[in-house]
């Protein structure tokens, strides 16, 4: 029940699906950033050229890509599109985008807010329609061809994103406009648009000499084929990296709806015995129920060594390569390091911010963490355990700790969380207590893979709000971890309505067994609803600026702010049902869970910050520095924070920290802790007026969630919260604090 808080929305290279004037994230998205991916189809933009002129001299009109989707919703129309559209259709798109900026910068007319902003806003949109459905496949039910098309164009749209924003035609057109913002009486949403493009030009090397921005072109490229190399590594690293055996006896412990399980996963793989495949942290969710210590250990080191066994997939050459790479890159931009560059446009706004914030959170959760540690080694020496707890121990034997302290086993619980009663009853709930939204499920709208369920949302007006898809369950051939993206951006520019996604990676139960849960999974259906909801509910003009396009550090906050409701009494009870029966979890049970809810918080907050301090370190790094070896650098940079401590190691390893090389959080796994601050502050909020009502929810909706980044954010936050938020609730809720001041 080790609750997490932290999951993702997907920011990678693939999901930056939008090229130019788009906020804060420069960079899962990451080089690029999180935008808008509009269905609404090409628009001709003065002498640019029609879109049948580009698309038609890739794949003609064949191609389910090449138009807007008819679809309810312009959803991706996955029956129709095959493996091999993705490539001509992005390429197209491609040829085609550049068409229409070049004409937007070769414009004659004097330079306005609408021939070069507004058109640059209506541009793109094949590219948009194309990556956007290639990204949900891509990272969710990938193959060797997918896989191909992705290490090709990786490095082409990396020159297409320099080919916009180092155009010194284009920018000279942007910059005109800027200058004269005083004087233009733009709405403050115009405005904003105007300002984050201008510096996304700036922060992207609009300003560099004609050499310099040769020199950042090649790093750039290079940098996107590093990026992508290094995922697709991971993902073989993470799938050849399962522990397999043929004894059963050393699965001692796991229940035997998860011995079936793994039973059929490795007849899925042509494999005798058993299989347990491999989560994207470190710590892996069966060493909590193994009762055998070598299996155990076992386990962990395929985890801790998946991408360093000196093979194809080691990855450490590639990520010291792309620690030297980030670092040259921001030194040529103007900048002592990757993070200062990074955290320029983020709430925190520079490295030394958060790594104070960071810093601060240190001495509590390993002090928490040292006082379970010995909680856990008393219970080792009690039953005679010759030895001293290690990493894969730890939550074996705490759960120990907790049946003893709090008379909680997670056995226990599992009935009572059946996936799509968790669902419906639980997550859409919660949803529609709080803004009064309704869902229908649709049987009509296609999907990548058979798993994945697709549900029309409702305003509480009953006009159409979104379509929400979601593929839960774990395959050898997605990504790990759990994140949210979008196959359609809202944008009352372009007339679209949000058409969102979620994907997570539960385990599959055997054929014919119901799906249960644990309360880590309970939780991270909560979370990425979250940023679903975040994207649903988006009501901004400018697809750049729309739902979670935000800055890193605040776009987790309105995931994590919707954990809380995974707890809360009236929906706790509405969902926490047994699956066999329907009966209601029981009183004590329930009363067990939330004494319990503070348990081994030191681990889990502890877990954290080492990754987000390792993260920091790396990107912190000057351009004169040497190439890094992954392994020592490691070690001094948890040793220099306080943070080398045997029994608790980071969360992710720096070989397999898909967040920080793969997916676009370099610089920035701070965000989770600098957002579970906002979020704690923010339920304290709601519970100091009433809780979960219709009033507090649509005035959450209204002033937090649906402006997107048509604001500034610390203004937006401190308007609707009343001032700036505080870490005291964080502290609370952790259990590292007795109460909050």
């Amino acid at each position: 029940m080790q609750q997490t808080r932290e999951f993702s929305y997907n920011q990678g290279a693939w999901d930056s699906v939008r090229m130019h004037p788009t906020p804060s994230r420069l960079g899962k998205i990451m080089l690029k950033n999180i935008t808008a991916l509009s269905m609404s189809g090409a628009i001709a933009l003065g002498a640019v050229f029609t879109p049948a002129t580009a698309a038609d001299a890739y794949f003609g009109p064949s191609n389910p890509l090449y138009a807007p989707s008819t679809l309810p919703f312009h959803a991706p129309p996955f029956d129709k599109i095959k493996d091999e559209d993705y490539q001509p259709a992005i390429e197209a798109g491609i040829s085609e985008e550049l068409s229409e900026i070049q004409a937007i910068a070769g414009n004659p007319a004097p330079p306005t807010f609408e021939n070069v902003l507004v058109a640059m806003e209506k541009s793109g949109r094949l590219l948009q329609r194309a990556r956007a459905a290639f990204s949900g496949v891509v990272q969710a039910n990938t193959n060797p061809v997918l896989q191909k098309v992705r290490t090709e164009e990786a490095p082409k749209l990396a020159a297409h994103q320099d080919d916009i924003y180092l155009d010194p035609k284009l920018f000279a057109r942007v910059a005109a406009v800027y200058k004269q913002r005083a004087s233009l009486r733009l709405n403050p949403e115009s405005l904003r648009l105007l300002e984050v493009t201008y510096d996304r030009f700036v922060r992207s090397g609009a300003n560099l000499s004609d050499s310099d921005k040769n020199e950042l072109k090649k790093l750039n490229e290079e940098i996107s084929t590093l990026s992508t190399a290094f995922s697709t590594k991971l993902l073989a690293a993470t799938k050849d990296g399962a522990y397999v055996t043929k004894d059963k006896s050393a699965l001692a412990g796991m229940s035997d709806a998860q011995i079936a399980a793994a039973a059929q996963v490795a007849q899925s793989r042509k494999l005798e015995g058993y299989l347990i495949p491999l989560q994207n942290t470190t710590q892996q969710p069966d060493l909590a129920s193994l009762s055998v210590r070598m299996t155990r250990e076992a386990l962990f080191e395929k985890s801790w060594n998946r991408a360093e066994q000196g093979d194809a997939n080691d990855t450490r050459h590639d990520i010291a390569r792309l620690a030297q790479l980030r670092a040259r890159r921001a030194q040529l931009l103007g900048y002592p390091n990757h993070a200062a560059w990074k955290l320029g446009d983020q709430m925190a706004k520079t490295p030394e911010a958060a790594l104070k914030f960071m810093d601060a959170l240190v001495p509590g959760a390993t002090a928490k963490a040292a006082s379970e540690r010995k909680d856990i080694q008393d219970v080792i020496n009690a039953q005679k355990g010759d030895f001293t707890v290690q990493p894969w121990d730890w939550d074996f034997y705490a759960e120990q700790v907790r049946k003893a302290k709090y008379d909680l086993d997670e056995a226990d619980l599992k009935p009572y969380f059946e996936l799509n009663n968790v669902l419906e009853n639980g997550v859409f709930y919660a949803a529609n207590q709080l803004y009064g939204i309704t869902f229908k499920e649709r049987k009509d709208i296609p999907v990548y893979h058979p798993d994945m369920r697709v549900f029309e949302v409702s305003d509480a007006d009953g006009k159409p709000l979104a379509l929400f898809y979601c593929d839960y369950f774990k395959r050898d051939n997605k990504n790990g971890g759990a994140w949210m993206n979008t196959f359609v951006d809202q944008s009352k520019l372009l007339g679209t309505m949000p058409v969102v996604y979620n994907v997570a990676n539960l385990p599959k139960p055997a054929q014919g067994e119901p799906a249960l849960i644990s309360f880590d999974g309970v939780t991270t259906m909560f979370h990425e609803f979250g940023h679903a909801l975040h994207g649903m509910f988006a009501n901004a003009m400018y697809p750049s600026l729309s739902g979670p396009a935000v800055p890193r550090d605040f776009v987790e906050f309105p995931s994590q702010f919707n954990e809380h409701w995974a707890l809360y009494p009236s929906v706790f009870t509405h969902y926490a049902k047994h699956y066999k029966t329907g009966a209601p979890m029981p009183a004590d049970l329930v009363a067990k869970i939330k004494k319990a809810a503070k348990f081994n918080q030191g681990y889990m907050l502890t877990e954290l910050v080492a990754a987000a301090e390792l993260d920091m370190q790396w990107h912190t790094l000057p351009a004169s520095a040497s190439v890094q070896q992954p392994d020592e650098f490691e070690r001094q940079a948890l040793e220099k924070t306080h943070l080398l401590l045997p029994a608790v190691p980071p969360r992710y390893r720096s070989s397999f920290f898909s967040h920080i090389w793969g997916t676009g959080y370099s610089a920035g796994y701070y965000a989770y802790l600098w957002s579970e601050m906002l979020d704690d502050d923010a339920y304290q909020w709601f519970e100091e007026h009433g809780g979960l009502t219709r009033a507090n929810g649509d005035r959450f909706r209204q002033m937090v969630l649906s402006p997107g980044n048509t604001e500034d954010l610390a203004k937006m936050y401190a308007a609707w919260r009343g001032k700036e938020p505080s870490v005291e609730p964080m502290m609370k809720y952790r259990g590292l604090q007795e109460s909050a001041h």
